[in-house]
């Protein structure tokens, strides 16, 4: 299935996210990805209430995701009961280290599961940001998960170059040669060739109007075998999000292989 996927992500400004989605809706997007620590669900909700109000679009060709944040890890606290506002989203001890939750994350599947049963969700999924620019994914990871029938998404496909914690020799996708050298070859963006037609599901950011449509242009083109074996010669084997101040969990999982 052909399917434009917009990412929401709290640095940007409700009055954005608004007519962002609104944008992306007549666009062609019909995944959007929220979280709760975005802090714009709620606008996100009232335009597409509004889009099949207009019927501009239908309910069920829309997928929404959302994210159960780490705070709500505890079995008893998955189902929502009510409205979360005020939550503290990353809280500390004393000392000023993270304090962790003790949840077992298969205890969390397992009470995420119950709500697949009882039709509150779709479908559930993990967020690990396992390696989160898709082109330098792991071959083994891919291939694990495709042989296990799992679906990855791409998280911060483009590399996330604004991500405060970068460092000065992390690799600059947006302005990698190899893959300059595939757009020039495919008369795409840069941007496009990441966000194209991958086994892997890619979920692009952007509120410019013009940005989100430009993302949505990667469906009439295909790189053919030799050109994907290229791409995959730029595994750096690294991760954009290693979540180091969490190092120190019991269920902390980026020392395993992927």
């Amino acid at each position: 299935m052909k399917c434009h996927h917009l990412d929401l992500v709290h640095e940007s400004l409700n009055l954005e996210v608004t007519q962002a989605v609104k944008d992306a809706i007549v666009i062609g997007y019909r995944y959007i990805d929220c979280a709760h620590v975005y802090g714009n669900e709620k606008e996100v909700g009232d335009v597409l209430k509004a889009k099949i109000y207009e019927d501009v679009v239908k309910r069920q060709h829309l997928s929404i995701t959302s994210k159960l944040w780490n705070t709500f890890h505890r079995p008893d606290l998955i189902e929502p009961t009510r409205i979360r506002k005020e939550v503290v989203f990353f809280p500390h001890n004393a000392d000023n280290t993270p304090a962790l939750s003790n949840a077992d994350y298969v205890d969390t599947w397992k009470a995420m599961e119950a709500l697949v049963s009882k039709g509150l969700v779709k479908n559930i999924g993990l967020q690990n940001k396992l390696n989160a620019i898709h082109i330098f994914l792991k071959r083994k990871l891919s291939e694990f998960c495709i042989q296990k029938g799992t679906l990855i998404t791409a998280y911060s496909p483009l590399g996330s170059p604004d991500r405060p914690w970068t460092k000065p020799d992390d690799p600059k996708l947006l302005e990698d040669q190899k893959l300059g050298e595939l757009a020039k070859k495919y008369n795409k963006t840069l941007a496009q060739i990441p966000a194209g037609p991958w086994s892997t599901i890619v979920i692009s950011k952007s509120v410019t109007k013009s940005r989100i449509a430009q993302n949505s242009e990667v469906f009439n083109f295909k790189l053919p075998p030799e050109d994907i074996d290229y791409i995959d010669t730029f595994d750096y084997n690294g991760r954009i999000c290693p979540m180091l101040s969490i190092e120190t969990s019991s269920y902390y999982s980026f020392h395993i292989l992927f």
